[in-house]
């Protein structure tokens, strides 16, 4: 049996076809048309799994937009599915920290892997992947190159505000006053590391610590985030999948449970529309 799940975010769009493992994965942005990037990305994956979509058994949707996948069997949050996506890669797991486009959430999991208890920050672009967006595009950097950069300081700046427009605000001074990039991204990775941290430590971190979603791409903010926290963290092989996986297996899970009761899951006609 195949199961898929499919993560509709603010920014990025990911699908995971999954049985025994991982079988097909597609990662693309997010566009305006929920409902039509749900049908794409799924039609990319199955041409890669070599499958029809008849042969999904069960599709779970989750992020965002999970509302707009009209294919999907079952709708459920990014929480539940980024706990099991994680707990599935990294058994020892107990707090997971996701950096998303838009919002930034924190999760304490069970050693069962299902969760115990979570905090979000989704009122304010402040530590997320939009934040460091608008700093690349104010430094004239690309958003893959900060993590680098900031590694090359030997000494970071001070940026006081993690909102976005005054945080552009003291990056102009800083340039005016001769800082080098290098040495503002670094604050402002130390910056995003302390609001995160603080948020984290709201539900009592517990090792270990798995960082996903795009800012676990950025090596600088996972070094940041590394010293405010006091421990190593780990990042997943692609940090950007962890809630599509959880959906999927979530799909799985469900239907074995329903098989052991003897009875059959509703599903959604198995159609796709470009």
């Amino acid at each position: 049996m195949f199961f898929a799940g499919i993560d509709i975010g603010s920014t990025m769009t990911k699908v995971a076809i999954m049985n025994d493992g991982l079988v097909a994965s597609v990662i693309g942005p997010t566009g305006p048309e929920h409902r039509r990037l749900a049908h794409k990305v799924m039609e990319s994956a199955l041409a890669q799994a070599h499958i029809p979509v008849e042969e999904i058994t069960y599709v779970i949707a989750t992020g965002y937009g999970r509302v707009n996948v009209q294919f999907a069997d079952r709708q459920v949050t990014e929480i539940s599915c980024h706990a099991k996506g994680v707990s599935s890669l990294f058994r020892s797991a107990r707090t997971v920290i996701d950096i998303g486009g838009q919002d930034c959430k924190a999760i304490r999991l069970l050693p069962n892997g299902r969760v115990k208890e979570f905090v979000m920050n989704d009122k304010c672009a402040a530590g997320t992947g939009r934040f460091l967006e608008v700093v690349a595009q104010k430094l004239g950097l690309k958003l893959e190159e900060l993590g680098e950069l900031s590694l090359q300081a030997s000494a970071p700046v001070k940026i006081s505000s993690t909102c976005t427009v005054f945080a552009e605000q003291e990056i102009i001074s800083h340039l005016a006053d001769g800082a080098s990039i290098g040495a503002i991204v670094a604050g402002i990775h130390q910056a995003i590391a302390e609001r995160i941290g603080n948020m984290v430590n709201r539900i009592r971190i517990e090792r270990d610590v798995v960082i996903t979603g795009g800012g676990a791409k950025n090596i600088g903010l996972v070094k940041a985030l590394e010293a405010r926290l006091g421990c190593p963290v780990q990042v997943p092989p692609e940090p950007l999948l962890t809630g599509c996986i959880g959906a999927a297996l979530l799909g799985k899970e469900y239907t074995l449970q329903a098989q052991q009761r003897g009875q059959n899951l509703p599903i959604k006609e198995r159609k796709l529309v470009s």
